[in-house]
């Protein structure tokens, strides 16, 4: 038997002995005694009767106010009723658009696109961490290595345009210093390791994070010829560690939209069915894994955008806790520190041996605080999980193949690591969408209209609304969409502003209170697989999943499981406190062992 107990947080825990399949045994529910929704009412209107004088302390209440009393509670009841009769009418309208867009992209583009090609060469199966010992212990040449991803880039990226930019040539002579240097026995092995862990190793980033004389443009057309002038800080401290900067890839048009799709570059396809969208912001970079032609690479976070891309393409990708990797070299910059809190760039990869070395580099200084070299033992980990978020307004239900999955993974914990599972319910994720919206406020005049030029002044919406039907414009339709948008939605500083504001603290300290030092929440990276090119526009807050955690400040890693009945990759997050990655680098690395991790395309060699 399931018993579930709900605390005043709003937090069900359950002691759940279900199958190792995900049945569910029959469930008993206890809920504490709560004040009547009348009391609520009466409460409200006590308190507005109180600013009128009608209603004084340690008087009697006079008849008339009473009648007002009473009036004031039917009218709230009334305006309640409305309002929710609306978002279920708005509801149902959306589902049935969902339905119809769904028929529509499946009669244009088919049930199935074009996969990726098959691999010709092994040398594009190994992992970054096993490239970089092949390398320095010379079984393999940093430029035969080079080499091979490149000819993978070139073979792909016609289908795929995942990679908008590159410095081959200059690359594979960075590939023949790094072999010389080996050669020369200048360094030992255990030298190389220890001060240059990927030396000889290709490395990818988005078109946000500046590399120095390659393209800069964030999928900005007005800034479609600017270059880096230097290195992001955490491409420099890849680079000092040996890895070779060599491709740049593809983002969504200022980075804030989850299909990567810009006027400069084009759309970016999913290795895995060319008709379904990589994601975004880093979608590129999930792309170019996910097509094993790049061996690792560096993505950016505000909203999900490691984690979704990751998600859609069966890769493996790692938000860190706030603050922990410096943003220097991204563009756009945050406006705010709150904003920069959401902001961060982590490790994406194929296999998850690379997150931990890859974080390691990136988190300098402030890698001490992470002690990722401090074993983890997953029996004395506390799994916690949520199937889904409640039910929030506008966002789809979670697929069957993601609940199944995830399921199964909370059965392998329970059955083989012999963990603590349990499941919970924490409501305010039904309110995860307006809460990162809100919090994204700043008291900065820069709005996105003014992004989407680069700060040289500001776009009129209605004007690129009208221009973008006849192809006149240099936008996307989401660019110009979210301009318009984000004028109305919450005001900074509004009173709806802080009731989110108070939400979010809320909502930090019930997950602080509950994962402490030693616990992890398993919650689905996106209710859906990756949906076919331009769905992303009916199905818009479909990106809460992810953005909720950055509101949160917290580390969470996106961990692929296979491919689902569609062919396409599904997979679930990894969120553990602050400071508490390496838990969720722990559960990904015996989550890879378990299911499998990434799949790899036909292999011909």
């Amino acid at each position: 038997m399931q018993l579930e107990t709900r605390t005043r947080s709003g937090l069900i825990t359950a002691n759940n002995n279900s199958s190792r399949f995900g049945v569910k045994q029959p469930t008993t529910t206890t809920d504490p005694p709560m004040r009547g929704e009348a009391d609520k009412l009466k409460h409200k209107a006590k308190n507005f009767l109180r600013t009128l004088g009608a209603c004084g302390a340690g008087s009697a209440t006079p008849s008339h106010a009473k009648r007002m009393d009473a009036q004031t509670k039917q009218n709230l009841l009334e305006r309640r009723k409305a309002r929710s009769l609306l978002k279920t009418v708005i509801n149902v309208g959306h589902k049935f658009l969902v339905l119809l867009v769904r028929w529509l992209s499946r009669t244009i583009y088919g049930e199935h696109g074009k996969r990726m090609p098959p691999i010709t060469n092994l040398i594009l199966m190994e992992s970054a961490t096993s490239l970089a010992t092949k390398i320095r212990t010379r079984k393999l040449t940093s430029v035969e290595v080079t080499q091979a991803f490149i000819d993978r880039c070139r073979e792909v990226n016609p289908l795929l345009n995942c990679v908008v930019d590159e410095r081959f040539e200059a690359a594979l002579k960075d590939a023949e210093r790094a072999d010389k240097l080996i050669a020369s026995g200048t360094m030992t092995v255990e030298q190389l390791e220890r001060e240059k862990p990927f030396l000889g190793v290709p490395i990818s980033t988005k078109d946000c994070i500046r590399v120095e004389g390659l393209l800069h443009t964030s999928g900005i057309w007005n800034r479609r010829n600017i270059r880096g002038d230097k290195d992001a800080r955490a491409m420099e401290l890849m680079r000092r560690a040996g890895a070779i900067p060599f491709a740049l890839t593809n983002v969504s048009e200022c980075c804030m939209w989850w299909e990567s799709v810009n006027t400069i570059h084009g759309r970016s396809r999913n290795p895995y069915d060319a008709n379904r969208i990589v994601g975004g912001s880093s979608g590129g970079e999930g792309c170019i894994q996910a097509a094993a032609a790049s061996p690792f690479g560096l993505g950016s976070d505000i909203g999900g955008s490691i984690r979704m891309p990751a998600f859609f393409n069966g890769i493996f990708g790692h938000k860190p806790t706030k603050f922990v990797v410096s943003n220097e070299g991204q563009y756009p910059v945050a406006l705010s520190e709150e904003q920069n809190s959401f902001l961060g760039i982590g490790p994406m990869c194929r296999y998850a041996t690379d997150l931990k070395p890859m974080l390691r580099i990136i988190a300098d200084e402030n890698a001490p605080k992470l002690r990722l070299d401090e074993p983890v033992d997953l029996k004395q980990v506390k799994f916690f999980y949520q199937i889904n978020d409640g039910g929030a307004h506008l966002v789809s239900p979670v697929d069957l193949d993601i609940r199944d999955a995830m399921e199964k993974v909370m059965a392998h914990f329970r059955a083989t690591v012999k963990a603590e599972v349990k499941k919970v319910y924490l409501d305010k994720l039904r309110k995860s969408a307006p809460m990162w919206l809100a919090n994204m406020k700043t008291p900065s005049k820069v709005g996105f209209d003014s992004q989407l030029v680069n700060l040289e002044g500001a776009i009129n919406p209605w004007l690129e609304l009208a221009k973008w039907p006849l192809r006149m414009s240099n936008h996307t339709l989401i660019g110009i969409l979210t301009a318009l948008t984000e004028r109305g939605g919450v005001k900074y500083g509004s009173a709806e502003y802080h009731h989110y504001v108070q939400q979010k603290q809320e909502l930090v300290s019930e997950f602080r209170d509950m994962l402490g030092e030693n616990g992890v929440f398993i919650y689905p990276t996106h209710p859906t697989v990756a949906p076919y090119h331009n769905e992303p526009l009916i199905r818009a807050l479909n990106f809460s999943y992810t953005a909720i955690i950055n509101v949160l400040g917290l580390p969470a890693t996106a961990v692929p499981l296979g491919l689902g009945r569609e062919g396409l990759p599904v997979g679930l997050q990894v969120v553990a406190g602050v400071n508490q990655d390496r838990l969720c680098l722990a559960v990904a690395c015996e989550l890879e062992r378990a299911f499998g991790g990434w799949v790899a395309p036909e292999v011909k060699a």
